[in-house]
């Protein structure tokens, strides 16, 4: 018998540590399995040899239910690039001895873009020299939902249904005045407009906002920028409006980049915020009406409150999709969806290749976006609405939402 580990890394999400549940789901159920380990602090975990039981601490399905609906990652993470193991193959040689010491056969690791790439690097050292007793997978997690391969990403269904709420409640605020108003929502997404679009999700038969939703998929040109909103004044008396956090101008920067710090984590991303409160300051001075700037910024990641049930269920399947697979043998791959229909909306589950996952972003089609650029088409809706349906039962304790604390 062997023992299956498993680690998360990158940004938290609301739906990061339903997929480890699903790992721990299936390595409690497996016959082949011995133990159920997970590392604090992702791939750094590893390193350090910093290990915890699960399946002693997730002994019961209730500990495990809870740990499926907490938010956040309950593990912790790490932004921790591994480098080409031709360059430091101490690092991959040090992992390798500290899977083996642990008597650990199964390795899933779970996250975004740049996670991907540190389960790709692994799986491939290991393939190149002949290790055989180790099977790496990768599950996907990330609210931006640009991972490759694979038809959404969990934790994004939840992070757009609090999206969408916000925006309903912001119009909720906003139409309760009789003055010309602004509000400018900056939402997170670095290269991919995903979260952004999810705003529209907020639109019913009352209301139609955001009136105006800007990707970071098109070229932002700030003239333009004014003269839609003038125009959206002039049907509306509060505009509402929804902007990635990097949307670009024609030259490929960053609108507003001498507001950001200019700092870049391991993997060279800069750290981006900012975005709304440069538009603020450009409408109150091109336009001189009421305006102001909501940065949704952490909050919708780990809303726990607002959790998709879709989400949350896929999620925890994805996860021991991972793990099955990787006691069956399979390696170097990662658990991923595949939308059989819309309506009614029906997935399965697939294995995907990480070569073509790994560092690639999967933006919006430029087809679902409008030729002018500040809105988006029926068919993004579509394919957005059956993410965030369902509710989940959240236990409260105190009056506040209970969670799972390792």
């Amino acid at each position: 018998m062997k023992n299956i580990l498993v680690a998360q890394s990158g940004g938290p999400s609301a739906a990061i540590n339903a997929t480890i549940t699903g790992v721990i789901d299936a390595g409690i159920e497996s016959d082949q399995i011995e133990h159920v380990y997970g590392a604090l602090n992702g791939i750094k975990g590893v390193l350090n040899e910093n290990l915890v039981m699960l399946d002693k601490v997730c002994a019961s399905k209730e500990k495990r239910d809870l740990l499926a609906i907490t938010p956040a990652a309950a593990l912790g993470s790490c932004r921790w690039k591994l480098e080409d193991p031709k360059k430091n193959v101490k690092e991959f040689e040090e992992i390798i001895r500290i899977l083996r010491k642990n008597n650990i056969g199964y390795f899933v690791y779970t996250g975004g873009n740049d996670s991907m790439d540190t389960v790709y690097k692994l799986s491939v050292y290991c393939k190149e020299h002949g290790i055989e007793d180790i099977k790496i997978m990768g599950a996907p997690k990330t609210i931006d939902n640009d991972l490759g391969e694979t038809d959404h990403s969990p934790g994004f269904g939840s992070a757009a249904k609090f999206i969408a709420t916000a925006f309903t409640e912001i119009a909720c605020d906003c139409f309760v005045y009789d003055v010309p108003s602004v509000t400018i929502v900056e939402v997170m997404g670095r290269n991919a407009g995903w979260l952004t679009a999810s705003a529209a999700l907020a639109r019913n038969g009352k209301r139609r906002v955001p009136q105006l939703i800007y990707l970071c998929e098109k070229v932002f040109d700030e003239e333009r920028f004014i003269d839609d909103v003038n125009k959206a004044l002039e049907v509306d008396q509060n505009v509402i409006v929804a902007v990635s956090e990097g949307v670009k101008d024609a030259s490929g920067n960053y609108v507003g980049e001498e507001t950001k710090s200019g700092k870049e984590d391991a993997f060279g991303h800069k750290y981006l915020s900012g975005i709304g409160k440069y538009l603020e300051g450009l409408v109150g001075e091109k336009i001189g009406c009421k305006v102001r700037s909501v940065e949704l910024n952490i909050l919708q990641r780990c809303a726990g409150y607002m959790l998709s049930e879709t989400d949350i269920i896929e999620s925890r399947n994805l996860g021991a999709y991972a793990a099955i697979s990787a006691i069956r043998g399979e390696s170097g791959k990662m658990s991923a969806i595949e939308r059989v229909s819309n309506d009614p909306y029906q997935v399965k589950i697939k294995l995907a290749d990480l070569s073509k996952i790994a560092n690639f972003e999967k933006t919006v089609p430029e087809e679902w976006i409008t030729e002018d650029g500040k809105d988006i088409k029926e068919e993004l809706i579509e394919y957005l609405k059956p993410l965030i349906r369902g509710e989940v039962n959240i236990p409260y304790e105190n009056g506040v939402p209970k969670h799972f604390i390792l």
